[in-house]
């Protein structure tokens, strides 16, 4: 990865059930801490506690839609690569067709490798960086080979033929930067961060609430606690390439290489 973050290799469920658990018991604390000062507070005092907490809410649910959006957009840049790398591939196969018969045998081949050690990386966890550089590395060696096949091509038959094949390969290199960098890009930690935090901070002003109104928390406060348990989860897994319950379809890579295969 481009840069150190402190959660990407904590599973998302166990972010979600702790980001629940610091809120029922920032909750409970507030609770205990309002009991001890209820005596003492007025109508005011309530108005105003469930004045912050409506207002808590409104920016959570700010917070909430700014990162979802920007998860899902992660997510459809990475679906969007898959798609185009598939394409740059399957393109540079067809127009291997067309160059010279003393090449085309060994560009067919190369190319053939090329799909199969890209196939091979979306199986690799995008947490297991050493592994995903491997594999990144094997291609990148392929693809030099192929690069020299296709600059001999442009050389001995300068063609537009010729040149459409090289333009090919430089279009599928692209592809493996441009999905390689959507696989890096993720939430800034600081926003997730900013969004946990609110999260705490509403169950303690909620708990704070609940004690000086002398009103218990009901079954709708802890519903829409594990709500937001369930959307954390999804947010995360969501900004998660190749990793818990939600992945990018691979099914257009995969059939590119198998279209190479016959």
């Amino acid at each position: 990865m481009g840069q150190s973050e402190l959660i990407y290799d904590i599973p998302s469920y166990v972010i979600a059930v702790s980001v629940f658990c610091l809120m029922v018991l920032a909750g409970m604390v507030a609770r205990g801490w309002g009991k001890r000062v209820q005596l003492n507070t007025d109508a005011e005092a309530v108005a105003q506690a469930s004045a912050v907490q409506g207002s808590l809410l409104g920016l959570l649910a700010l917070l909430l839609g700014f990162t979802f959006s920007l998860s899902l957009s992660r997510f459809d840049e990475r679906s969007v690569a898959v798609v185009h790398e598939a394409n740059t591939m399957g393109t540079a196969y067809l127009r291997s067709d067309l160059i010279s018969e003393k090449r085309r045998d060994a560009a067919k081949g190369l190319l053939r490798q090329y799909g199969d050690a890209r196939l091979a990386a979306v199986e690799i966890s995008a947490a297991d960086h050493v592994a995903r550089a491997q594999m990144v590395q094997r291609a990148a060696v392929v693809f030099d080979v192929l690069w020299q096949i296709a600059a001999d091509e442009a050389r001995e038959f300068p063609t537009p033929v010729s040149m459409g094949f090289a333009a090919s390969l430089n279009d599928m290199i692209d592809a493996l930067s441009t999905r390689n960098s959507a696989i890096d890009r993720h939430v800034p930690e600081l926003v997730l961060f900013l969004l946990f935090g609110t999260f705490v901070v509403l169950g303690a002003v909620i708990g704070f609430s609940s004690a000086i109104s002398g009103v218990r928390p009901g079954v709708p406060v802890y519903a829409m606690t594990l709500l937001i348990a369930v959307l954390v989860f999804l947010i995360i897994d969501l900004d998660r390439p190749r990793r818990g319950l939600i992945a990018v379809d691979q099914s257009p890579l995969a059939a590119a290489v198998g279209a190479m295969q016959r």
